[in-house]
């Protein structure tokens, strides 16, 4: 009689199967068509559904809940519809999902495998329709991970096709899209730049200004104080964008586009383009000279004779911001400062720092180094700090280059989703992805050359080790020989012996970080002229 039971409940079992929720998963790339009345989505669930009504008798239906996301690329997990999907799952809402085509679910293979562990872990199926695979099966599992092999060559080759177009396009000098620059429109039929008159008058009165002054901010300053506007343009949802105040890195930014001068840029190079220029040749170069000149010199305040020996070391702590050289003349006497960057971008008011004098602060810190050369215990706790100080900075570096490795993974796939995802749109949504994807492959390019700079800095620190010795000699010729320097000898010795110089005005205490490998220099440089 047992045996009789346990087959009569085999036969009910067989006769009356466990019941399978499904669900229903389906995607589109773009957006185009999805207003129509039977689209790609309606397709996809149609079929899906027909497939599920054929297993009928092993106990799957249907459940009502639509999951669909139209317009998303399948190169991200990030979609609304699949992160309902997942958030459900480990819901135990449903017990299979069904898509029309794996592709449908990921077009990467390593996205695939993550979403498709997520559902086993949670007890869910998944089921290709078009392509007979189900991932209960031993042999529905390998051929997940064939297709998907193929599917993410697919993807990753029409990424490669589409920016070997873009990198031809630009050779050839055509405009690739991206934000339009002041000074142009894009042609109505799109494609390449047109002049605006009106902008491109704008823009040579601003080289023109930065000709005359050389001086990043105070252009800015005078730009805004004319009431004069960053490119402003209308977004495709109709909302208006740009048409902000100018700064210094937006400023930079516009006067160093080859774009004025008629020129495509493909990385470090420029090819002749389609469009007009906008600027005189000579103009532009003669800021670029200045530009250069501002780089390695200091700027205008180094032209115009005024010392600052402690430029690009001085730093406010309340605002994270340099503290730049500034002066002024009434009634004919000079006076000196050391303002906040930022007090001078957004006004003093914002910064309780301000101004400091900079003969004052001048003097502090020489006084400093000189009284570290006169006591032995100062000299003792400087070389520790320094020691300790470039431990910190190799720890720093390490950590640098690990960050860097990763960003660098995450900057590769943004590059590769941007790119596929340009190679399948075109218009208004084209331009806005191609801007994206200027964006990427430039925040891309700063990390490899940052990766590429920290084995240098290591090898550095390694070349330049110095011992109390050397950190001695270099004091005990401080003195003597400071007075008799010119100002630009003497700023090149500060920044030898000064990392940093941090000014909290809160306590107005001053932080110096020091150069251990500068007493080196020093010293060395002093053994040889001696």
């Amino acid at each position: 009689m047992p045996r009789v039971r346990r087959n009569r409940s085999a036969v009910a079992e067989a006769i009356h199967p466990a019941r399978v929720r499904c669900v229903i998963y389906t995607r589109k790339s773009t957006d185009e068509g999805l207003g129509r009345d039977f689209n790609s989505l309606d397709n996809q669930r149609e079929r899906a559904e027909a497939y599920v009504d054929s297993q009928a008798d092993q106990g799957w239906y249907v459940l009502p809940e639509c999951y669909n996301d139209g317009g998303f690329s399948g190169g991200t997990t990030d979609r609304p519809a699949l992160r309902r999907v997942l958030e459900d799952a480990e819901a135990g809402r449903f017990d299979a999902v069904v898509v029309y085509r794996l592709d449908r679910l990921s077009r990467s293979l390593g996205d695939f495998l993550a979403v498709h562990e997520f559902l086993e872990q949670h007890g869910i199926a998944l089921v290709s329709v078009t392509e007979s695979i189900n991932t209960t099966t031993p042999h529905g599992r390998m051929m997940v991970n064939v297709l998907l092999s193929f599917a993410q060559y697919e993807r990753e080759l029409g990424a490669e096709r589409t920016r070997h177009k873009i990198e031809s396009a630009r050779r050839r000098g055509k405009w690739t899209g991206g934000f339009v620059p002041l000074g142009y429109d894009t042609a109505i039929e799109g494609g390449r730049l047109v002049v605006n008159k009106d902008e491109a008058e704008l823009v040579r009165a601003i080289f023109e200004l930065y000709a005359d002054t050389a001086s990043l901010v105070r252009v800015a300053q005078e730009l805004n104080r004319r009431g004069w506007r960053q490119k402003e343009w209308v977004a495709k949802t109709g909302r208006r964008c740009g048409g902000g105040q100018w700064n210094r890195i937006s400023l930079r930014r516009l006067l160093m586009d080859p774009l004025n001068i008629g020129r495509q840029r493909l990385g470090a190079e420029t090819f002749p383009g389609e469009h007009k220029a906008i600027v005189p040749q000579a103009l532009f170069e003669k800021a670029q000279r200045l530009m250069g000149e501002n780089r390695t010199t200091g700027g205008a305040s180094a032209r115009n004779g005024q010392a600052f020996p402690l430029r690009g070391l001085f730093r406010c702590t309340s605002c994270d911001a340099a503290m730049v050289p500034t002066w002024s003349r009434p009634r004919g006497r000079l006076y000196r400062y050391y303002t906040c960057s930022k007090a001078q971008k957004r006004g003093h008011d914002t910064c309780p720092t301000k101004s400091i004098p900079a003969a004052k602060v001048e003097r502090f810190i020489v006084d400093q180094i000189k009284r570290i050369a006169a006591n032995l215990e100062l000299q003792e706790e400087t070389f520790r700090q320094a020691v300790a100080q470039v431990k910190a900075l190799r720890r720093g570096l390490k950590a640098e280059k690990k960050r860097l490795e990763r960003g660098l993974v995450t900057a590769r796939a943004d590059v590769e989703r941007l790119v596929s995802a340009l190679s399948r749109s075109n218009g208004p949504a084209a331009d806005a992805i191609a801007s994206e994807l200027n964006k990427a492959q430039e925040h891309w390019a700063k990390l490899e050359t940052r990766q590429q700079e920290i084995p240098d800095e290591l090898a550095t620190f390694d070349a330049q080790a110095i011992d109390r010795d050397d950190l001695a000699r270099a004091l005990e010729a401080f003195d003597p020989i400071w007075d008799a320097l010119l100002m630009p000898e003497r700023e090149r010795m500060l920044k030898l012996l000064i990392e940093r110089i941090d000014y909290d005005a809160s306590t107005q205490e001053l932080a110096i970080a020091w150069r251990l490998s500068g007493f080196g220099e020093l010293a060395s440089e002093l053994g040889e002229s001696s």
